[in-house]
């Protein structure tokens, strides 16, 4: 997300305040690849309008896209905070435990469930067999 300019200057994805109406995405975003911002928000509120994935896209990059007062994101500022705390390093290992699960049933090795008896496996199953 940096880009350097020609004269040796960092260009870096910030919202900003300049221009700001909510919280400075739009502005931030259309500063950074040069369009005006409120191209951005009528694309955000027609995307919101229809489904409210424009919403969601804002939310996300409110999230994710540092001020341009501070180096590090909101995400990235909790992540920070809370690294240290017991909930989050039991996330975190079970995080790793599931991609290291997910990446070794892929790795070219066929996996197979073992198979499903449905008369026992539902809570509302049947408690006799269809042969009894």
């Amino acid at each position: 997300m940096n880009e350097i300019q020609p004269s040796g200057h960092v260009k870096q994805l910030r919202r900003t305040r300049n221009g700001r109406i909510v919280a400075g995405v739009c502005s931030g975003v259309g500063q950074y690849i040069g369009i005006d911002p409120n191209i951005l928000r009528i694309v955000l509120a027609v995307a919101s309008f229809f489904g409210g994935l424009g919403v969601g896209i804002y939310a996300v990059a409110w999230l994710l896209i540092p001020s341009e007062e501070k180096n590090a994101s909101i995400v990235q500022d909790l992540i920070e905070k809370n690294k240290d705390n017991p909930t989050w390093l039991d996330a975190k290992a079970k995080a790793q435990e599931g991609w290291a699960k997910a990446t070794k049933s892929h790795n070219g090795h066929k996996t197979s469930a073992p198979p499903v008896d449905p008369y026992t496996t539902h809570p509302y199953a049947q408690t006799k067999q269809p042969n009894d």
